[in-house]
């Protein structure tokens, strides 16, 4: 078995191998079990609407930022072309968009949470 090496004295030692360390490693990576579990978090709709408030607003705000960088770079790229220029602009408008729809979610999440009842 351990003469000259070739592929099938190569393949008998890793599976030998696997087979030696996978269930010592399936063993060792079980969890241990702690006396009090805790139940997964259930939360009111406030808070729910609170949380999504926040990550959408910060979202629209990363996405607004992005086009505002694209869009300044097209215009400083632009070199006087006038249709580079309209995208570039184009895409600043989007900016914008985005950058009033960030600060409008709370609002429309709130009105939103009122028509739900929370």
């Amino acid at each position: 078995m351990f003469g000259k090496p070739n592929a099938r004295n190569t393949i008998r030692r890793a599976a030998t191998i696997a087979a030696a360390t996978i269930p010592a490693l399936a063993v060792a990576a079980t969890p241990a079990w702690a006396a009090d579990s805790i139940p997964l978090a259930v939360y009111d709709l406030p808070t729910v609407i609170g949380n999504l408030t926040s990550w959408i607003t910060g979202i629209i705000a990363a996405v607004a930022t992005l086009f505002l960088t694209i869009g300044g770079a097209q215009y400083l790229m632009a070199g006087g072309d006038p249709a580079q220029v309209e995208r570039a602009k184009g895409a600043l408008k989007s900016a914008g968009i985005g950058y009033a729809l960030a600060v409008l979610a709370p609002i429309i999440l709130a009105v939103l949470q009122k028509i739900l009842g929370g």
